[in-house]
């Protein structure tokens, strides 16, 4: 393996990587800064979007009022779904056409950015719904142009999403999710107030951070993006570009601080510093993977949450099944990092000790095992599912749950390894309990 990626490398790897984000402001109370900066991207008219829980919220009051004194009109969709679908997706669209709207402002976690991200580009580029999906299950067509201002308004400390060129979603017809990827669809403005966490039950505090940490061990240990092939049009050079310098920074400093303050911003809302610091976490790895793009773990989630069964988490809306996206992709984290370390056991061996594990003496062989020892820990102490096992499925659905996500090249083809349908197998098997 390791020969081959020095022959690619040499002979026909890239030489060069993208830095992309948002324009970023961050800092307590800054939610009442929408409408100023609303104005100055000369939006008029703007859709609010968030969903029903949210809007009621301090969090959506506060960024109204505030868009009403810029004198912004505002249009409110108030209806996206947790854990969106193609055709909530879709309905979203509508309403952005219908309301003849000239920019966006998402207010709400992943769930409510990505929604939004999606009817900016379908009502600014109209066409079939899975032309801009990615291939294999959709058609992959290019973003044709930049769309209209979005200023999004994370009140969740994991996601990434108002950093990043990412939508996902739920295929409903595929029972997996699968998702949009474009540096086009990034929103333009991120309004990241660690002041919303402060409200926030342990268990979604909980999932969201394990979302930050997956994003940041992912991106630290993707491949590297010497490895990946040169693009013929370097205009084209995909999100999910692999590993570099400027995203391993925020990797680093993402694991550090969720080694210090995950636990405690966990274990209680009265801990500002430690929930606020989260955030800023969330913010790093977000950067760092919009940047590097997440792998295996990412990748199985997919099926793990478009499957689930009966599972239903505290602190998320009662009345259907869900595997939020944080636990779907913590339960699988453990048994990758395993399977990976062999290729770079001093990233695997960093990133525990970054996270809190004594690592003095961890061997190159042991670097893997160290790792997913000091995820598991963490996991134990806040509560979180015991894997596959622990969110619903057992070894009978390993074979649908490889089928839903080895589609997922976007993420797949990132990991340090080649993975197949052999070896994504492997990976679920390995999941289905850690203790």
């Amino acid at each position: 393996m390791a020969c081959c990626h020095t022959e690619l490398e040499l002979e026909q790897g890239d030489t060069a990587f993208n830095v992309d984000t948002s324009s970023i402001t961050f800092g307590d109370g800054c939610l009442s800064e929408a409408g100023a900066v609303a104005r100055s991207l000369g939006i008029k008219r703007i859709a609010l979007m968030t969903d029903p829980v949210l809007a009621t919220s301090a969090h959506v009051a506060k960024v109204e009022a505030s868009l009403s004194a810029a004198g912004i009109a505002v249009a409110r969709y108030d209806d996206v779904r947790v854990e969106p679908t193609d055709e909530s997706f879709q309905a979203a669209t509508k309403f952005a056409i219908d309301a003849k709207v000239d920019g966006f402002i998402s207010v709400g976690g992943g769930s409510v950015i990505d929604t939004t991200k999606a009817a900016n580009l379908y009502s600014t580029h109209p066409a079939d719904f899975l032309a801009y999906v990615n291939a294999p299950i959709g058609e992959g067509v290019a973003v044709p142009g930049p769309l209209m201002p979005h200023i999004a308004c994370p009140t969740t400390s994991g996601t990434g999403s108002e950093c990043t060129g990412i939508a996902v979603f739920d295929l409903l017809a595929m029972k997996a999710k699968t998702g949009i990827a474009s540096s086009l669809i990034r929103p333009t403005k991120a309004l990241i107030d660690p002041g919303v966490t402060e409200t926030l039950p342990a268990n979604v505090v909980a999932a969201s951070a394990f979302d930050v940490l997956s994003h940041a061990l992912e991106s630290y240990t993707a491949r590297h993006f010497h490895v990946r092939p040169a693009p013929a049009d370097p205009t084209q050079r995909p999100g999910s570009q692999g590993a570099n310098p400027w995203s391993d920074l925020g990797c680093r400093e993402a694991l550090k601080l969720l080694g210090t303050y995950l636990v405690r911003a966990v274990d209680s809302a009265e801990d500002v510093e430690a929930r606020h610091q989260v955030m800023w976490a969330a913010t790093l790895a977000g950067i760092a993977f919009g940047n590097a793009g997440c792998h295996a773990p990412h990748g199985m989630s997919y099926s793990v949450a478009g499957m689930v069964k009966d599972f239903q988490p505290e602190g998320w809306p009662l009345g259907e099944p869900i595997v939020p996206h944080g636990l779907s992709v913590i339960v699988n984290s453990p048994s990758v990092f395993r399977m990976t370390s062999e290729l770079d056991p001093a990233r695997h061996r960093d990133a525990a000790s970054w996270l809190g594990a004594d690592t003095a003496d961890v061997a190159d062989d042991e670097a893997g095992e160290a790792l997913a020892g000091q995820i598991i820990t963490l996991m134990k102490a806040t509560n979180m599912p015991n894997g596959l096992m622990g969110v619903g499925y057992d070894a009978n659905d390993i074979d649908d749950l490889v089928a839903g996500s080895l589609p997922q090249r976007r993420l797949l083809d990132n990991a340090p390894i080649q993975i197949d349908k052999v070896k994504l197998t492997e990976l679920y098997q390995g999941a289905l309990s850690y203790w």
